[in-house]
């Protein structure tokens, strides 16, 4: 993954600045929701492009619509 940052032209500086405006513009708090977020998509994704159904989803997403 570090080998294509820097094919692409980023260095040190870039990514450092790069995260900065992240920060400033969603905060501390909001980050970590973000990349979990992030995760389960692209979990979601490469499960299917592999054609898998995951059952422990469909619990997951049940249980979240439950009103509180």
């Amino acid at each position: 993954m570090f080998n294509s940052i820097l094919l692409i032209g980023l260095g040190v500086t870039e990514i450092v600045l790069i995260i900065a405006v992240v920060l400033l513009l969603f905060g501390g708090k909001k980050i970590p929701e973000l990349m979990r977020g992030m995760g389960k998509g692209i979990k979601e994704f490469k499960s299917a492009q592999s054609g898998e159904e995951n059952s422990s989803n469909s619990n997951t997403n049940a249980a979240s619509n439950e009103p509180k």
